[in-house]
């Protein structure tokens, strides 16, 4: 049997039909998940620090202190540590599309349950509660966009659906305000009362809309075609092939790189829920006046980050440098905030808080691509519930820390130093991370 001929012309066109296919399939995957996975963790986002904006009003209708607020601020993360590895590894079992609908449905039942907290204790239990809810969420839908992306086009696609922070902040910041004003009083129900009520709704519907929207799998994909899901399915399984898969549990534990990891991303929290808490409260501290400006001021620093977040995936995807594209956002970050205390006026306010916030989110976006470039299977679930669990213990430390530093020297700049040490800490842990491993 003679061996057929393939002349350069045939070949050229066999690849670039092959491409053509690979191009217009994951066009139609970023279309079709990315939006809606950005608009759920917008859901999450805004539901799990609202608390930022109903700390205007309610810490003085109930007579609580900043250490009262920062301790149910960060208890969150307690109940996010205890129980996000097992949601991520029931994920991956089960698939992403019942297990994200539960999530999401459970922390929205709890998220408007905040509007009948009287207490320190029953703010402390539902903070708790709801991260036990939404345990899994983030990592869990980071592990999804791995079935259907490789590494290569990891990071653009990270950097999109980080983009749901700062929209978060940026409807959120605003509406919270809005909500503040114009319902308190409305059926005896302060305002911080309908903030959290209302602002839990979306996250319920969305919760039943992934029922019928997501697939677990590119197989199960019924608007791509077979050529489309045979070009995405062998894309996957070429690049899972050199990625890591423990074999145990000690080999998991004994992989140095996970640590690193996870030091990097406690720093890398531990500034973005630093500023994110305490956002709205330096802006009026700054000089805004009434919750409508510092919610429209309060909206501009995440504007800022939404416009640098899908340019540094782009980038980051374009030059392999993932190193770099996490680790430079986080020294700028660190910087804005170290010169925070030292200025005056709401302009320059804003100003460092635009780099600050681009910095943070920009970080986290592209820290993602780091630890999947080289994890697979169910070493990448439970190695990316782990990071993250771990890491976001940050997320309780950090609103404590920062409260209780203001509350002991009485100024808003010790918290502000703090967090800025953690920022530089990480970006210098990031050049430990062996480059052949996630610049790719």
């Amino acid at each position: 049997m003679k061996t057929p001929i393939v002349t350069p012309a045939a070949g050229a066109a066999y690849h670039s039909g092959v491409d053509d296919v690979e191009t217009r399939a994951y066009a139609k995957v970023t279309r079709r998940l990315v939006p809606f996975l950005m608009l759920c963790y917008l859901g999450a986002y805004l539901d799990r620090v609202n608390v930022g904006f109903a700390k205007l009003q309610m810490l003085s209708d109930l007579q609580w202190s900043d250490t009262v607020y920062g301790l149910g601020a960060g208890v969150f993360f307690i109940g996010y540590f205890l129980f996000e590895v097992p949601s991520n590894m029931i994920l991956h079992r089960f698939g992403a599309r019942r297990w994200l609908a539960r999530i999401m449905i459970t922390w929205a039942m709890i998220s408007a349950s905040f509007a009948f907290v009287s207490s320190p204790t029953m703010f402390y239990v539902l903070r708790f509660l709801l991260g036990v809810a939404e345990a899994g969420f983030a990592p869990g839908v980071i592990l999804y966009i791995t079935y259907w992306f490789p590494s290569a086009r990891r990071a653009k696609v990270m950097g999109l659906f980080f983009m749901a922070i700062p929209l978060a902040s940026i409807v959120g910041a605003p509406l919270s305000g809005w909500i503040m004003e114009a319902f308190a009083g409305v059926q005896g129900l302060r305002g911080w009362q309908w903030l959290f009520a209302l602002e839990a709704i979306p996250s319920l519907i969305l919760g039943v809309t992934i029922l019928f929207y997501l697939d677990d799998s590119i197989a199960g994909a019924k608007w791509l075609s077979p050529e489309e899901k045979a070009v995405l399915q062998r894309n996957i399984a070429t690049e899972n092939d050199g990625k890591v898969a423990h074999q145990t549990i000690r080999d998991f534990l004994a992989d140095r790189r996970l640590w690193l990891l996870t030091g990097i991303y406690f720093c890398i929290v531990m500034g973005q829920y630093g500023l994110t808490f305490w956002l709205p409260t330096i802006v009026r501290n700054a000089g805004a006046t009434g919750l409508w400006e510092v919610g429209m001021l309060a909206a501009i620093p995440y504007g800022v980050a939404l416009v640098c977040l899908p340019l540094v995936g782009r980038n980051s995807d374009r030059t392999r440098a993932r190193r770099l594209h996490c680790g430079v956002p986080m020294l700028a970050a660190a910087a804005a905030l170290f010169a925070l205390p030292f200025t005056d006026g709401i302009g320059t306010a804003l100003a460092l808080l635009s780099v600050a916030a681009a910095g943070a989110l920009c970080g986290t976006s592209q820290f993602w691509a780091l630890p999947t470039a080289f994890l697979g299977g169910m070493t990448a679930a439970a190695g990316i519930a782990t990071i993250n669990c771990i890491a976001n213990l940050a997320g309780f430390f950090s609103p404590s820390l920062v409260g209780w530093l203001n509350d002991f020297t009485g100024k808003q700049g010790a918290g502000l130093m703090l967090t800025s040490g953690m920022l530089l800490l990480g970006a210098c842990l990031v050049v430990l991370l062996p480059k052949q491993a996630v610049d790719r």
